[in-house]
């Protein structure tokens, strides 16, 4: 490709509406467009890099045993509606009505279809296990659209889809999975993190993120150095500290004026936030099932309520923080609030397991500038359910070693899921077993972001001149830039370019003739390419070509007639250097303390 004729051009200073660097490099270098909040053109460069991602995603499913299909990107609503999610899922999915009236969705995700096509193509257990993929657009209203492709509202979607016989099946396929997933990471350059995580809107039993670790990523993810433990933070768990078992006092109401705050509390009363129960309120809603309820999360003081903990625990639809009116009509105040001596049923007391270790807590009287001291549950308030809501944070200790956690950030750049039979049997996807009986397929569902895999590279591979893509998906693996003036040195680098076409090797041919060598050099180092080539009348007469790596800072003289067989061998031995590293990719049996 030539760079006259190239369509995109590069931009010399970063909009001023860009906050990741990532985001204004690929802006900048031409690989990217914006044409709406979240929503994106991929000029030339970017495509090719796409398809090159692609095309590894292709590699890696099919050494799995999957086969690619194509599902259509509109659904009608039935399908979403048997399974409950057309009614769980909020305005992020897209949904509309056809002429005819009939409501229809921009399809997130196809676990409904697989599931469909399970019940329309699976009869034996002889048919069993299978495993489809495909590579598809896919449209998400997000909300909060953010740096460039790291959270879009439409994005390419490698999503592939199990079926077995039974959990066993599903697992072996699931660690099969996990497996490729980082080598799919280290093909594309980066090395991803397992995490445990919550099965979310998808369901299921288990489920893993593949994290990119940067500081500009939107989740928090608790890991222990030590002993290799991840999960993401809305999940992770960690040891708790052994309570206080002597034998309760006698409750009493004691003034605490203006400490509306834990922290008001302990220097109210002289003691240390580990002695409070902490009173966190959410409103869990139901749908159209049952009226939403009121809940008063309970922690110990020196800890914080994990809303998806909490969540799970109520088993609702969706939560929300409550308001302070909310809290006042179940006959609590906020700040001074506790489950002690409130009798309004619609409140779900849900307690954390330290609160239930504890005999001494001071908490809320529910009245202004009061807190009672000796709480105890079980004597003093009952809660609905008692299990582990607390947020694990910095410095807290490992579930498995007890070595100190660290909070790191992450991008999301793929998943899994072990669905179990949550979409087949709502559909009646079944199969006949061996011994005659109809049975439910077992599912699985692994997604990774195309678009987000680049631009997590795009964020690992940079400098302060530009990109560094790496050789396995940069759009093309030379920059060749001529700076010949004269007709005969024109011809040589014309000839150059031709014989690397000729010899298969991707190369963008900078053959601009009327733009100064700075600039040139400038729109190389910003499109990241691994390897520059520059001819020139001085080049040629000191014996050839210069080259140099991207990433580097040594120009070396290469003789003309072996230019071309030098290039392969730099491109071979950095792609060597790729399938190397993947071939040492973690893999699961160094995952089990990575389950949350």
């Amino acid at each position: 490709m030539r760079v006259t004729t190239l369509f995109g051009e590069t931009i010399r200073e970063a909009p001023n509406d860009t906050e990741i660097v990532s985001h204004q490099l690929m802006l900048r270098a031409g690989f990217i467009r914006q044409l709406a909040s979240g929503i994106f053109s991929y000029l030339p460069l970017a495509q090719r890099s796409l398809r090159k991602i692609e095309a590894i995603l292709r590699e890696e499913m099919d050494a799995i045993g999957g086969q690619e299909i194509a599902m259509p990107v509109v659904h009608p609503a039935e399908l979403w509606q048997q399974t409950g999610r057309w009614q769980a899922i909020d305005e992020t999915m897209v949904r509309f009505k056809d002429r005819r009236g009939h409501d229809m969705l921009l399809a997130m995700t196809h676990e409904e279809v697989v599931a469909e096509l399970a019940r329309s193509e699976i009869r034996s257990y002889r048919q069993l296990p299978q495993m489809v993929y495909q590579l598809q657009t896919k449209f998400r209203d997000e909300p909060r659209a953010r740096g460039g492709l790291i959270r879009v509202r439409e994005f390419i979607m490698k999503d592939s889809y199990t079926l077995d016989r039974d959990e066993e099946g599903l697992r072996e396929q699931y660690v099969r999975h996990y497996d490729a997933y980082h080598r799919i990471g280290l093909r594309a350059g980066l090395s991803l993190t397992a995490v445990g995580s919550d099965v979310g809107m998808m369901g299921g039993q288990e489920a893993h993120e593949f994290m990119f670790i940067t500081p500009i990523g939107e989740d928090t993810l608790a890991v222990c150095p030590h002993c290799g433990y991840a999960a993401n933070q809305e999940v992770a768990l960690f040891r708790k500290t052994p309570g206080v078992q002597s034998a309760p006092a006698p409750l009493e109401k004691v003034a605490t004026p203006g400490a509306k705050t834990i922290q008001d509390l302990c220097a109210c009363l002289g003691i240390e936030a580990r002695q409070t129960c902490k009173a966190v309120f959410f409103v869990a809603g139901y749908g159209a099932e049952k009226p939403a309820r009121l809940v008063i999360a309970l922690v110990r003081g020196d800890m914080d309520a994990n809303p998806i903990l909490v969540k799970n625990a109520v088993q609702c639809t969706d939560l929300r923080s409550a308001l302070v009116e909310e809290i006042a009509a179940a006959g609590m105040v906020a700040g001074y609030a506790s489950p002690v001596g409130v009798t309004d049923r619609n409140v779900f007391v849900l307690a954390d397991t330290q609160v239930a270790e504890e005999t001494s807590l001071a908490a809320g009287a529910n009245e202004e500038g009061y807190h009672y001291i000796n709480v105890c549950m079980g004597r003093d308030f009952v809660p609905e359910k008692v299990t582990n809501i607390a947020l694990a944070d910095e410095g807290f200790a490992c579930v498995d070693c007890g070595s100190p956690l660290q909070m790191k950030r992450g991008v999301e750049v793929g998943n899994i899921f072990q669905l179990g039979t949550r979409y087949t049997a709502a559909m009646g996807a079944t199969y006949l077993g061996e011994d005659g009986s109809a049975k439910p397929i077992v599912m699985g569902s692994y997604g990774i972001g195309v678009g987000r895999l680049l631009a997590c590279a795009a964020e690992q591979h940079r400098d302060e001149r530009g990109l560094a893509l790496p050789m396995s998906i940069a759009p093309y693996q030379v920059s060749l830039i001529s700076l010949c003036r004269t007709e005969e040195a024109q011809i040589r680098a014309e000839e150059l370019y031709r014989q690397m076409l000729a010899e298969e090797i991707e190369v963008l041919f900078d053959d601009r003739k009327e733009v100064s060598a700075g600039v040139k050099f400038a729109d190389a180092d910003l499109r990241g390419l691994p390897l520059q080539m520059v001819i020139s009348e001085r080049s040629l007469t000191n014996g050839g070509v210069e080259w140099k790596l991207r990433t580097g800072t040594e120009r070396t003289m290469v003789p003309l007639e072996e230019a071309v067989n030098e290039a392969k061998t730099e491109i071979e031995r950095q792609l060597q250097e790729i399938r190397i590293s993947a071939a040492n990719a973690p893999r699961w049996h160094a995952a089990s303390s990575a389950k949350p």
